[in-house]
């Protein structure tokens, strides 16, 4: 018997990764907001990831998320990977790139994600992005509760900075492209990730005020929301930050590759 070609296998991985529910689900729920089949490529790099977060064991843990890249139209990319769907404010066609993501303005543009600071226990939570263009200016990316007690934010102020269920700033990092994200498993203290390292820092978690996380802004913060680009983001209980870090940077590589 001759030996498999090279598209021969390359065909039978993508049968085999396509076999997962949950990225079959959300492939099909894309197109249908597409109005139109995504490349198989694109389809074999969203199964990746997340048959890949579920092999690293943090797919659980995600509990709102949206890959705002890959999809054909603004409307596909902001249908939830999980979750909630979020509210568009102001965003529209001309904003999103299927490789970079969706751009924000500084002032009117944001996503409400529809999810609650106190959706997640108070020591097991995280939030992250993944930002493709960074700005210079002071901007805060995601969160929510910015000067109060419990605030849960991240953003940048000539360094990156976090605050995790808590009034306090802490900084870390500058301002490189790539994922930013907080992750608290203790009352104690919490992990910030900025430039593929993570650093821990000692800070007591406080009860957070009802507010909803969003996206490009911290809720009421209107003068500082977002103005680069992010092609995703996620919310949920305590994950690995690394392991996040790994998945959706292969997925961005991926995407950027399948694209034409």
């Amino acid at each position: 018997m001759s030996p498999i070609s090279i598209p021969g296998k390359v065909r039978l991985q993508q049968t085999w990764q396509l076999a997962d529910s949950d990225a079959a689900a959300y492939v099909a729920a894309v197109e249908a907001a597409d109005g139109q089949a995504l490349e198989p490529s694109i389809r074999f790099a969203i199964h990746s990831f997340v048959l890949g977060c579920k092999t690293d064991g943090i797919w659980d843990a995600i509990k709102a998320s949206c890959i705002l890249a890959g999809a054909r139209t603004l409307s596909g990319a902001l249908v939830p990977l999980k979750g909630t769907a979020p509210t568009n404010n102001n965003f529209v066609s001309g904003d999103y790139n299927r490789k970079t993501g969706l751009v924000g303005n500084g002032s009117t543009k944001y996503l409400d994600s529809n999810r609650s600071l106190n959706a997640d226990p108070q020591n097991s939570i995280h939030i992250a992005a993944y930002a493709t263009v960074y700005p210079a200016v002071t901007t805060y990316m995601m969160g929510a509760g910015s000067g109060a007690n419990g605030a849960v934010v991240i953003g940048y102020n000539n360094n990156s900075f976090a605050r995790c269920r808590s009034y306090t700033a802490d900084s870390f990092g500058s301002n490189t492209a790539g994922l930013i994200g907080i992750s608290r498993s203790t009352s104690i203290n919490y992990d910030f990730r900025v430039g593929q390292s993570t650093a821990a820092f000692v800070r007591a978690s406080e009860t957070s005020p009802a507010l909803n996380h969003s996206i490009f802004g911290s809720d009421t913060v209107t003068g500082a929301r977002f103005t680069g680009r992010l092609s995703f983001y996620s919310i949920g209980e305590h994950l690995d930050l690394a392991l996040l870090d790994t998945r959706v940077s292969t997925l961005m590589t991926d995407l950027g590759a399948a694209i034409p």
